[in-house]
């Protein structure tokens, strides 16, 4: 196969206009062509009066490096997928694994053990997926909250309740493993091209549900509702774990464990920190939600061509004068702010959107990143800071979950919010207007003060005085690293800290893929 790159097409292209545009650069009939493929797919809308789609296409034809040595165009080049394979498996303890979350990382490595022959154990403190949708639905329209069962803890981890967003900074050759995975699970092909693939909320749930089918059918034992609550260890090697449930607790031997706790873990990341597990603070960002008409933002980004368009997102960044960067995070088109927290006294904000994206707002985490130098040194001062500014939203929004929300007019002019007249809030149970100021670091605020009109520069109307802003957000990442080494263990050997709360992944993708990479290590153990 061959891939030709940079194919410049219009926005209601159809298949034969691919056939016919590989055809013309490979200076062939188009009906000599065999298939033709689409590799990936993105929007130039640099001039907003010709916006176009970029292809990149993988084309069949016969002789290719005989057709290659003549058209030497540097657009054309061969395409082979390579599939990835999971390496030859060594371990040979008579104890299965214990996989212990089942956000991506923990799903992921769990079926990739299980499909080279080393079925799991795989404890989720969480409900499955379909009863705890219903336990999140419940809590935004009551602000009854279940501490085991909500938007962070529960089968799919806290990506369940996302964009679902799959494109990833990274680069490893298991991304494509990952995204060909939820495809086999039910998500939509087109994830396979898109420039930023997602799933939607809606279908991801889905895709969950069926990959723990999967596990079962393999062989792993899944247990909902049991908890990691102790680690027992001889000679500096794990030996087995405690494991809390409703009717108490029990003790599960054990030699190799995936910890893929996610960041909201904070009990276990106190445990671990009790049990002498090496960790260390980490950076991460603070701020809010901000959220604006989508048309607004679609318009800006695309022009007159946005009503034939996917709604647009964006991304932004700025490093101001005071030392601080701010930048745009976890964008949602289409989507809504939702509900995150964990548990009592806390005000948390995270985005959401189904697969159609067909809401009428877009809202995005609006972000400033924080170090251990603003909030101490010690392996749990990120945890205690999240918590402080969790609960002062808290006591802002009226000590429950309401959330603390304020205009951006307010906020550039530095006065509390009384009535909220510009963009209708989606965030649920509701929002109390106010000033972000009492609930967010004071460099924090000023730091998003003086991006507002920056980002407004590169994209017209951010800065809108009617754009809402809702706090507060603070679990960007998790605030904690636990530490490994190249083989993926920590120190206390067996214990194989995995994913985005043990600091090693950012996103669904690079959770899963992370997963993955430390199933390669148990196996080969």
């Amino acid at each position: 196969m061959l891939k030709i790159q940079n194919l410049s097409l219009p926005l209601e292209y159809g298949s034969g206009e691919l056939r016919r545009k590989a055809a013309k650069v490979l200076g062939l009939d188009p009906a000599s062509l065999g298939a033709v493929r689409l590799l990936k797919q993105s929007v130039d809308a640099r001039k907003k009066d010709q916006v176009r789609y970029i292809c990149t296409l993988g084309v069949e034809v016969e002789d290719e490096k005989a057709l290659l040595s003549r058209r030497h165009d540097p657009s054309v080049s061969l395409y082979t997928h390579e599939a990835y394979a999971f390496p030859a498996v060594c371990r040979r303890s008579s104890l299965p694994p214990v996989v212990v979350g089942m956000g991506p990382a923990g799903l992921f490595a769990a079926l990739f053990l299980a499909r080279s022959g080393i079925p799991s154990i795989v404890l989720e403190r969480g409900r499955d997926v379909d009863e705890r949708a219903g336990d999140v639905e419940h809590f935004w329209k009551t602000g009854q909250l279940s501490n085991t069962s909500n938007v962070q803890f529960g089968e799919g981890g806290a990506g369940t309740f996302s964009d679902g967003k799959l494109n990833t900074g990274t680069h490893d050759r298991r991304i494509t493993a990952v995204l060909e995975e939820f495809v086999r699970h039910g998500a939509p092909e087109d994830i396979l091209w898109q420039q930023k693939p997602h799933v939607g909320t809606d279908l991801l749930r889905g895709v969950v549900k069926s990959i723990r089918q999967e596990l079962i059918a393999l062989g792993c034992d899944v247990r909902f509702e049991h908890q990691l609550a102790g680690l027992h260890s001889q000679d500096g090697r794990l030996t087995g774990i405690t494991v809390m449930t409703e009717t108490g607790p029990y003790e599960l031997p054990c030699d190799a464990l995936i910890l893929a706790p996610g960041h909201s873990a904070r009990d276990t990341f106190r445990m671990l920190a009790g049990s002498g597990v090496p960790m260390e603070a980490k950076s991460f960002a603070i701020g809010c939600r901000i959220e604006h008409p989508q048309a607004l933002i679609s318009q800006a980004q695309y022009g007159p061509a946005w009503e034939k368009l996917p709604p647009a997102d964006y991304k932004l960044s700025c490093h101001l004068s005071n030392g601080r960067s701010a930048f745009t995070f976890c964008v949602c088109p289409g989507g809504q702010v939702v509900a995150a927290a964990s548990g009592y006294g806390q005000v948390v904000t995270n985005g959401m959107s189904l697969r159609a994206r067909g809401g009428g707002n877009i809202n995005g985490g609006f972000l400033v990143g924080v170090s251990p130098a603003d909030f101490g040194p010690g392996v749990l001062d990120g945890v205690a800071f999240q918590e402080k500014w969790e609960r002062a939203a808290w006591d802002l929004g009226g000590s429950s979950f309401h959330a603390p929300a304020q205009t951006v007019g307010d906020f550039l002019a530095g006065r509390a919010s009384t009535a909220l007249t510009g963009v209708r809030p989606t965030y649920r149970p509701g929002v109390t207007p106010a000033s972000l100021e009492d609930c967010l670091p004071t460099y924090v605020t000023e730091t998003l003060r003086g991006a507002l009109p920056l980002f407004d520069r590169k994209l017209h109307g951010f800065a809108d005085g009617g754009a809402l802003l809702t706090g507060v957000e603070t679990r960007s990442s998790s605030p904690v690293r636990i530490l490994r080494d190249e083989g993926f263990q920590s120190a206390l050997r067996g214990l194989y800290p995995c994913g985005e709360g043990a600091g090693y992944a950012g996103g669904i993708t690079s959770a899963a893929v992370d997963g993955i990479r430390v199933a390669e290590a148990v196996a080969g153990g």
